[in-house]
């Protein structure tokens, strides 16, 4: 009789506990690196809503999802609908001369370094 308590509470408590993780509100992301033919280091991992609200970019989704016109930036366009790889291609085309692993590390390492905050180094994004 006690172990069937027991195991009763028990299965009570795992059901609470996945309840509690699958109902989280987090957007984790892994960086989609479908793009890429080899990769030497496993996909960044961040989560989107954490990242913009202590970058305090809760309202700017154009800052890091940009739209150009050419070489023009096109204000207030946002493309966070779209994959970088819509635009950046693995290498140079005349159309888009900033390459896809560029895009990445440009946006997001220049932004870093500008303001002192987050991951610079490879390894800070890259885990395995």
């Amino acid at each position: 009789m006690k172990t069937k308590l027991l195991l009763i509470i028990m299965g009570f408590i795992l059901l609470l506990g996945a309840i509690g993780a699958y109902s989280q509100d987090e957007e984790i992301v892994v960086m989609d690196t479908s793009a890429f033919e080899n990769t030497q280091r496993p996909a960044s991992v961040f989560d989107h809503d954490i990242h913009n609200e202590m970058a305090g970019l809760e309202d700017d989704c154009a800052i890091c999802h940009h739209v150009y016109d050419g070489k023009t930036l096109v204000e207030g366009e946002s493309s966070e609908d779209s994959y970088c790889a819509d635009c950046h291609s693995l290498s140079k085309t005349a159309e888009n001369d900033v390459p896809l692993r560029a895009a990445y590390h440009k946006r997001c390492k220049s932004c870093h370094f500008e303001t002192n905050k987050g991951p610079v180094l490879c390894g800070e994004c890259h885990k395995n």
